[in-house]
């Protein structure tokens, strides 16, 4: 209790607890995005499963592009300042979403623009994000600081997946949008109130863009741990994507109940990475990538739940499980990562690793709708357990993922 008591103390810091706020509302607004986005989108005249995957396509591809030269910002430039431009960039998109759909106005063309624009804000936010946390919270409290903010965003996914399906039932996915535009722009007002300790920066020979990238990609690619993980997540992304994203909403409003039915989906999912969040303040594994890596395999069990005709309680389950593995996941790659790798390249770094781990993310939403076509949804959703449990078993061959060791004093922790 006394080192739960010692983690919440974090709160005390101005600058942690308004990073807390932050990222907390920036993710309310992003829970409410997928199912207005999603439902809001099939319930358009003449819309298809093609059709949402092509927006969601739009949104995801960008992201991905748009990813690596994020990190060059985000060690160029003041972190905060990035993070600022991605929730206030993030806010235009989505309100402009959600003033196409009140109005009925829609052409492709207009969805596909604003969703890019969308994929483009998220991209600067994660490698600034990640490296933005050790310049707020002291070293030996970074895993708590990790656990923390991800119970919050974690609070807020729940809070949006459910608010954001009762808004799009009771009065449309153009409200829902709008909504989460509005939360966007308050996290944005927030970040800018944050005064992170700056980081020192070497003075010198201005490099160019090139270069930098370069000297990212030798940080990476030296440590076997991150690229072959990052390998593993290219996959179980593409697969998620085209779970979560068409197949998984495209089931729900075929058999299983509609928005509300994704929503509790959903819900259970965000409900198990709260209480991840538990596991994850205190657990401190010897070997944190390799309890990380096997914790992925049960992100396959929902896929496989759907894919059987379970009943939607049992789908619920799975998701909760789902969620607890990631949650833990997430805390022990974010940790890790900020402790490994130096300072300066750690926004270059975690760009890598967020353009490696998505960029298959938009093939499996292009390849949703025609799997669905060819060889029915519930066998896709399947096909997607599979491709889960295959790429987390191929990571587990590397000797860099089994074997890499946590800091003595951690270890100590954990015994």
């Amino acid at each position: 209790m006394r080192e739960i008591l010692g983690d919440l103390g974090l709160f005390r810091d101005r600058r942690f607890a308004l990073l807390f706020a932050a990222r907390t509302i920036s993710m309310l607004g992003a829970a409410f995005a997928p199912v207005a986005l999603a439902f809001g989108i099939l319930d358009l005249p003449g819309a298809t499963a093609t059709t949402l995957s092509v927006v969601l396509t739009a949104e995801a591809l960008p992201m991905v592009l748009f990813m690596l030269f994020a990190g060059v910002l985000a060690d160029r430039f003041p972190r905060q300042r990035v993070m600022q431009f991605g929730e206030w960039a993030n806010a235009v998109a989505f309100f402009t979403l959600g003033a196409m759909l009140l109005s009925g106005w829609t052409p492709l063309v207009g969805l596909v623009a604003a969703a890019a624009f969308s994929g483009i804000a998220v991209a600067a936010l994660y490698p600034a994000l990640t490296g933005i946390i050790p310049e707020v919270v002291p070293p030996e409290r970074l895993q708590a600081g990790n656990a923390l903010l991800g119970l919050g965003a974690n609070v807020a996914r729940m809070g949006g997946a459910v608010l954001g399906g009762a808004t799009v039932v009771l009065v449309g996915g153009g409200w829902a949008l709008a909504v989460s535009g509005a939360l966007f722009a308050t996290a944005g007002v927030l970040i800018s109130l944050v005064r992170p300790t700056p980081l020192v920066r070497e003075r010198g020979e201005r490099h160019s863009v090139l270069k930098d990238l370069r000297e990212g990609w030798r940080e990476f690619s030296s440590r076997q741990w991150i690229w072959v993980v990052v390998a593993q997540f290219s996959i179980l992304v593409m697969a998620i994507q085209a779970g979560h994203g068409v197949l998984g909403p495209l089931l729900a409003k075929e058999s299983l109940g509609g928005p509300a039915a994704w929503s509790a989906f959903l819900a259970g999912e965000a409900i198990g990475t709260i209480a991840g969040v538990v596991v994850s303040l205190r657990v401190r594994p010897r070997r944190p990538i390799l309890v990380g890596t096997l914790l992925c395999l049960p992100a396959a069990l929902p896929y496989f739940l759907l894919g059987t005709g379970s009943p939607l309680w049992l789908t619920v389950l799975g998701a909760f499980v789902l969620g607890v593995c990631f949650d833990v996941f997430g805390v022990l790659w974010m940790t890790t990562m900020q402790r490994e790798v130096p300072p300066e390249s750690l926004s270059r770094v975690s760009s890598y690793d967020a353009l490696g781990s998505l960029m298959f993310g938009p093939i499996g939403l292009m390849l949703a709708a025609p799997a669905a076509a060819l060889m029915g949804v519930q066998n896709a959703l399947l096909a997607c357990g599979g491709l889960v449990v295959l790429s987390t078993c191929a990571a587990l061959l590397s000797p860099g993922v089994r074997n890499l060791r946590a800091p003595a004093r951690l270890e100590a922790v954990s015994s």
